[in-house]
């Protein structure tokens, strides 16, 4: 039997306007959550990262949020954990990626609730790096999913492998980048998905179980590729589903199913496989109880966007870093200072007025710190000026209410000098990412 663990990242940056996410909503959250609730026996994992759910309740699309808390109830659903702002965590510091995943599990289970229990970790753009597994597994997360292109081994079908994390174990799931591609970019269709499928059981069939993880932008599915979630995402359920009817022959008798699990009120939770069924739509945590441990393995450092000419040229997150992109560096420059300002401003903040300033920066650093500025800087193929200065005017605030918390603090005159020389070596760096801006066609 071939095991397919689905998952679907749901994401919008904190810049998002409301239109466009009504838009999103219509068009790709509320038919997703539909279509798992008409289909009880879909199971997926899925990643929300919480400044969306935030965005939902704040804009009045609850009823997102309470599907898919529904849906975790039902057992179809599991949640990850990720970073709150979906921050590219190999690129910022240590006590940033500890308080990004931290705010991301808060928010998420004050909204979400008690079905809220992530057992693995989603990193943003699936950006990975050896440095940001301590925070993971300290935070309680038993496994990470990262980019095909990470493995540093033999693709493992059958087997799952380990990461060490300071003498501890988090098992390491690679997303199968090609046929994840081919569904985000509507190459293949769903019976080719299930043919696909059968055929890779097929060639591992001697060595038995084997698995295949799909994950993709969850607004792939009606936003990206009008009705994808009907004509690609329901009907490869569907088939599956049907697979363990076809497979007892008329007149004989079904096979022995294991004792269907309930929870709650009795709401379907899990489906025992019936023998002779080929594929097995599972969320990734499922895989844990099925599949050994393999060998321990240190993954490439990367992203789901990394190719592998990048990977030979030292670019692993080319479309948030490149070493060729001036506005990429002139970016992570402001950040820089951005971050330098915020944590002097809440050390030195002692008066009630300083204070303010200086929550305020804290604050709005968490947001400043999301991905997309960076994104629609890459030039491959994205751009959008607009969403570029966008981000910029998120880092603007912060460094407006970090000067102002140090400015009205006690701290020394010189101390103030020196970050107000940082505010204006801010100010040039933010003039030549506008200037960069003009001149790029």
């Amino acid at each position: 039997m071939i095991y397919w663990a689905p998952l679907l990242h749901f994401y919008q940056p904190p810049t998002q306007v409301h239109w466009v996410l009504r838009k999103v909503c219509i068009e790709s959250y509320r038919p997703l959550v539909e279509l798992f609730t008409d289909l009880p026996y879909a199971k997926v994992t899925i990643n929300i990262n919480a400044v969306l759910t935030e965005m939902l309740c704040d804009h009045g699309f609850e009823d997102v949020v309470k599907g898919l808390q529904e849906l975790a109830r039902r057992g179809q659903v599991e949640f990850t954990g990720s970073g709150k702002y979906h921050p590219i965590l190999p690129l910022i510091p240590l006590p940033e990626m500890e308080r990004q995943i931290s705010q991301n599990h808060k928010t998420n289970k004050n909204l979400i609730g008690k079905y809220y229990n992530p057992k693995g970790f989603f990193p943003p753009e699936m950006c990975y790096s050896k440095e940001i597994l301590k925070p993971i597994a300290e935070s309680g997360h038993r496994w990470i999913i990262i980019s095909g292109i990470a493995c540093p081994v033999t693709w493992p079908t059958n087997i799952i492998h380990q990461v060490n994390v300071n003498g501890s174990k988090v098992a390491v799931f690679f997303r199968d980048n090609i046929l994840s591609n081919k569904i985000s970019f509507h190459n293949i269709d769903a019976a080719g998905f299930i043919e696909h499928l059968k055929q890779a059981q097929k060639s591992h069939k001697s060595k038995g179980n084997s698995y295949v993880i799909t994950a993709m932008d969850a607004e792939t599915f009606g936003h990206h590729i009008q009705d994808c979630e009907k004509i690609f995402l329901a009907k490869v359920y569907e088939s599956i589903e049907m697979d363990t009817i076809e497979s007892v022959k008329p007149g004989s008798e079904p096979p022995p199913v294991a004792p269907v699990e309930s929870q709650h009120d009795g709401l379907l939770a899990s489906r025992e496989v019936a023998e002779g069924k080929q594929i097995k739509a599972v969320t990734i945590s499922d895989m844990l109880d099925v599949f050994p441990r393999g060998e321990t393995i240190e993954p490439k450092a990367s992203s789901w966007s990394t190719d592998a000419p990048d990977l030979d040229a030292g670019n692993p997150y080319p479309l948030w870093n490149s070493q060729k992109n001036a506005i990429h560096q002139y970016l992570w420059e402001h950040m820089d200072i951005a971050i330098a300002l915020v944590n002097k401003a809440v050390a030195v903040a002692k008066d009630k007025n300083a204070k303010q300033y200086a929550d305020n920066s804290r604050a709005l650093l968490d947001a400043a710190l999301h991905s997309d500025q960076f994104w629609w800087a890459s030039r491959r193929p994205w751009w959008d000026p607009n969403l570029i200065y966008r981000g910029l005017i998120k880092q603007h605030e912060v460094i407006l209410n970090a000067y102002k918390a140090i400015i009205l603090s006690t701290c020394s005159s010189r101390v103030k000098k020196d970050y107000y020389y940082r505010v204006a070596a801010a100010r040039d760096i933010s003039n030549k990412i506008i200037d960069e801006i003009f001149m790029t066609p």
